[in-house]
């Protein structure tokens, strides 16, 4: 398996709408659609966000059901991978229990799980205290969901490592460097190098890059034996000036990336082991 690659697309984020990018996916139909040709191209991981019939995000149970169940009855091996950040908005963050309650309607192998609050986009916090983490990753352990540990700054892997410390999360640990966000750490290929060392023993981690860099970072992961995030909650804009046209772009970028270095992308069933998901649904956990 070493010379295997996971492709994640991040199909739609909290934030982006039509007037950004008129090709991001925000109704169920269209999320459907564009994971269709994402997983054609070689995604073997959809990250998943919902929004409501204003394209607004949500955390409604329901509509997350509405987006995944079609997916899983057609892909059954696709890992799923749901967001926890909530109804984020620039004056208020949903309660813990509604940002959890997703995961206890949809099977989701894959949950994110932010390690630390931040300033987000220079306007508004993106809390993540510690109350909520506990109460995350013991969701998460009850359910058998493999946290994806997003790393949005250094300190935040000190903040994994003690979760792991006391149970809270469970080894072996997959982290997913979120680099280029506003009050985040930039995405360089120097930056990610440095926190790549910062990792547990016996870890993966997969990255990617807001805006620009989104390429050199893709590089660098790989370079590192990592695996890579593409996406239009990513970058709404393909290369510079060039607005992305779907996510499967992003994917087949990604895809041939991977061929040029000579390695192969996994399938999901690759994935799935890469990932020991296996492990985390029985609740065999290192």
């Amino acid at each position: 398996m070493n010379e295997k690659r996971i492709i994640t697309c991040a199909l739609t984020g909290n934030w982006g709408q039509k007037k950004n990018n008129p090709n991001i996916p925000l109704s169920p139909a269209e999320i459907h659609e564009s994971a269709e040709a994402a997983i054609a191209e070689g995604a073997s991981v959809l990250h998943i966000h919902a929004r409501n019939d204003e394209g607004m995000p949500t955390c409604d149970p329901e509509r997350f059901a509405e987006i995944v169940e079609p997916i899983r009855a057609k892909h059954p091996d696709i890992i799923i991978n749901l967001t926890s950040s909530g109804e984020h908005s620039f004056t208020d963050i949903a309660p813990d229990e509604k940002r959890i309650a997703p995961f206890y309607r949809v099977k989701s192998e894959l949950g994110t799980y932010d390690c630390g609050t931040l300033n987000w986009m220079h306007k508004t916090i993106f809390e993540n205290n510690p109350q909520f983490l506990e109460k995350l990753g013991t969701a998460y352990n009850e359910l058998g969901v493999k946290p994806e540990i997003e790393i949005f700054d250094a300190g935040m892997i000190d903040t994994a490592k003690h979760y792991l410390k006391t149970g809270i999360l469970k080894a072996p640990a997959h982290f997913a460097f979120i680099l280029g966000a506003a009050s985040g750490m930039p995405a360089t290929p120097e930056n990610l190098c440095f926190l790549v060392r910062q990792l547990p023993e016996g870890s993966t981690f997969s990255a990617n890059g807001m805006g620009a860099n989104h390429v050199p970072i893709i590089m660098t992961s790989l370079a590192l034996g990592g695996h890579v995030r593409v996406g239009i909650e990513d970058n709404i804009y393909f290369k510079k000036g060039v607005v992305a046209e779907s996510n499967a772009q992003f994917v087949k970028q990604a895809a041939d990336l991977i061929k040029a270095a000579g390695l192969e992308v996994a399938t999901p069933k690759e994935a799935r082991e890469i990932l020991s998901i296996e492990k985390f649904q029985n609740k065999q956990w290192d």
